[in-house]
């Protein structure tokens, strides 16, 4: 059964920092993706990040990049967003996903849909405020 918990979230205040972490088990990683998305209140779910189990390739959305890190653990079913200078607005529900991997140039391209995803966990809450 595939299961993919979340944790880390809180309140940070802005300009501080955030660990978040997912484990997953139950499936095979190959042609993988484990992404983070968030959806703030009122907004459509947004992808984050992913890395690939293949290659260890990432995305990050534009509003991200330079601030926010993705990476695996030690336990390759783990991953962890490192949240740096966060801003009121990265204030959402951050929830971990597996999907089957489009590749980064996709990402890139297209964005990373939530629809390409297979399986959620329940999320974690972030919230920037001082």
């Amino acid at each position: 059964q595939v299961q993919l918990v979340e944790s880390g979230g809180g309140l940070v205040q802005p300009g501080g920092s955030l660990t978040l972490s997912c484990a997953a088990s139950g499936f095979t990683l190959d042609y993988t993706v484990i992404a983070w998305f968030r959806q703030a209140p009122g907004k459509e779910r947004e992808g984050v990040a992913c890395i690939s189990s293949s290659d260890d390739s990432i995305y990050y959305t534009d509003s991200v990049k330079g601030r926010f890190t993705i990476a695996r653990g030690n336990a390759k079913n783990t991953v962890f967003l490192q949240m740096n200078s966060l801003k009121p607005e990265d204030t959402a529900v951050y929830y971990c996903a597996v999907g089957e991997d489009r590749g980064t140039d996709t990402y890139y391209i297209y964005g990373l849909d939530p629809g390409g995803m297979d399986y959620w966990g329940k999320g974690t809450l972030v919230t920037v405020s001082s």
